[in-house]
């Protein structure tokens, strides 16, 4: 069959505008993420949030009230979101604990698709984060530079990452100067008053107390003020209709008994989807989402294969999958201080395993042990003013297992494990059964010992590596606790 010249322009023009079509259906990706805050968004019903940005983002796209993280702590929090699998099944799960060999990521996957990734790194300014609990292969990205001062590195497709990191624990603790710094932006009538500030009822009503829980809070406001640097941008490049932008925390705040710790306060995370034409604004989603839905749901709307190895479900998009009846929780060593906590959360109930509970609630730990909350909590217990909830923290043993009422209870203070309730009963029951089934399928490197994942060649003891190496500049070093 012979084509004229002219049958030939118009197959290539049809097949050029198909191929046009098809870039233009395939969506970007802007993550703006931050760091150790719980939904403490006005658009969350905090009364002591001021964060006009996000709540803007969340009028024009979806707000989800139960999505959550799989690890309170950020190294193996980000290593399910990069990955799509659980790090205690990779053997990530320790902070810190670093995999000897880089697991399969999902912006390889987006690369292989055609997507250009931009992933800052600290060199590149200071905007994105590797913090993975496994070191990252030279090339794993084709942008590290901050791509919001060099926005011509944006060639669509892509997948673009800005990190914030003004509302890390670390700064709610900050020096005078540093807050200054941080929260530079704000109008005076956006500081809270210490005085006022609401907090969780087994936190010790102390000035230092009040001043960490409002700095807290200020600091998030200024991470609010970045985050609408990036959504500006976004719109004065003519990028927000085809871009779907994704803002959320790596886990709950960083202040006392929330990070590292497996309750909603360390794993319910704020979550705003806005994907114009295709995500209804202001809409609320109810359903149960964890982070390991993250890489799914980005390969599905970016029309590339979910690898098998994944555990978590696409829930945007056409390919969107039924929401789990529960989702699950891992807490293993934190910094220099071991213990193994496992939780299922479902919709209403949280049930935790406490797999040691002769083990104190709170050990220390040096990094922990520096927040000022932490220490009037200690310096009160010490001197005996706590009420009862104030002191249920400080026990010297856990319960083994655990069953909280969000509904009814939802800083979880009481323990409805042992009721003799025959509803709640077969609520613990259920909910332990799904937790032994998910420890078994998901193949739970949490039961192998730490030295023997060491002997293996599974992971490498960066403490120990990091010890070694300040012995050798310092030799009077303490021994690590």
């Amino acid at each position: 069959m012979r084509l004229t010249l002219s049958a030939l322009v118009v197959l290539t023009a049809q097949g050029t505008c198909a191929s046009r079509a098809a870039a233009a259906a395939r969506p970007n990706f802007v993550f703006i993420t931050c760091e150790d805050i719980s939904p403490n968004l006005s658009c969350y019903g905090d009364p002591d949030a001021i964060t006009p940005n996000l709540d803007r983002l969340a009028k024009e796209g979806a707000r989800f009230t139960r999505a959550f993280t799989h690890a309170p702590v950020c190294a193996p929090s980000r290593s399910g979101i990069i990955t799509g699998q659980y790090p205690t099944t990779l053997g990530s799960h320790h902070m810190r604990s670093k995999l000897t060999r880089t697991p399969p990521l999902f912006t390889d996957d987006l690369r292989k698709a055609g997507y250009t990734v931009c992933w800052p790194t600290a060199g590149g300014g200071g905007i994105g984060k590797t913090d993975f609990n496994f070191d990252v292969p030279k090339g794993w990205v084709d942008v590290t530079a901050d791509w919001t001062k060099r926005p011509e590195l944006l060639k669509p497709p892509f997948f673009a990452v800005y990190n914030i990191t003004v509302t890390h624990e670390s700064q709610a603790r900050a020096t005078r100067f540093q807050y200054a710094k941080n929260t530079a932006r704000l109008k005076p009538a956006e500081r809270r008053d210490p005085a006022k500030v609401q907090f969780p009822p087994y936190y010790p009503d102390t000035v230092p107390v009040r001043d960490c829980v409002a700095t807290y809070h200020d600091n998030v406001t200024a991470m609010d003020y970045l985050a609408g640097d990036v959504l500006k941008l976004l719109e004065d490049r003519k990028l927000a209709d085809d871009t779907v932008v994704v803002f959320y925390g790596d886990h709950g705040w960083g202040l006392s008994r929330g990070k590292r710790w497996p309750y909603d306060s360390g794993l319910r995370v704020p979550f705003i989807v806005r994907w114009p034409g295709r995500v209804k604004p202001g809409s609320v989603r109810d359903d149960l989402v964890c982070f390991l839905d993250i890489a799914p749901t980005v390969l599905a709307l970016a029309g590339a294969e979910v690898p098998a190895r994944m555990q978590g479900r696409v829930m945007l998009g056409e390919k969107a999958q039924q929401a789990p009846k529960y989702v699950f929780g891992a807490r293993d060593r934190m910094d220099e201080t071991y213990d193994r906590i496992r939780t299922v959360r479902g919709e209403r109930y949280r049930y935790i395993r406490n797999f040691e509970p002769d083990l104190p609630y709170f050990q220390y730990c040096n990094y922990m042990d520096e927040m000022p909350i932490m220490r009037e909590w200690r310096r009160l217990a010490f001197e005996d003013k706590l009420d009862p909830t104030q002191k249920l923290f400080m026990s010297r043993t856990k319960p083994k297992e655990v069953l909280y009422d969000l509904e009814t209870d939802p800083h979880e203070i009481k323990n409805l494990a042992g009721s003799p309730n025959a509803e709640l009963r077969a609520v613990r029951q259920e909910m332990s059964a799904a937790l032994d089934r998910w420890i078994k399928d998901t193949k739970d490197l949490g039961e192998v010992p730490e030295k023997e994942l060491i002997k293996r060649g599974v992971v490498r003891d960066v403490l120990a590596v990091e010890y070694d190496q300040r012995v050798k500049l310092h030799p009077k070093t303490p021994p690590v606790p």
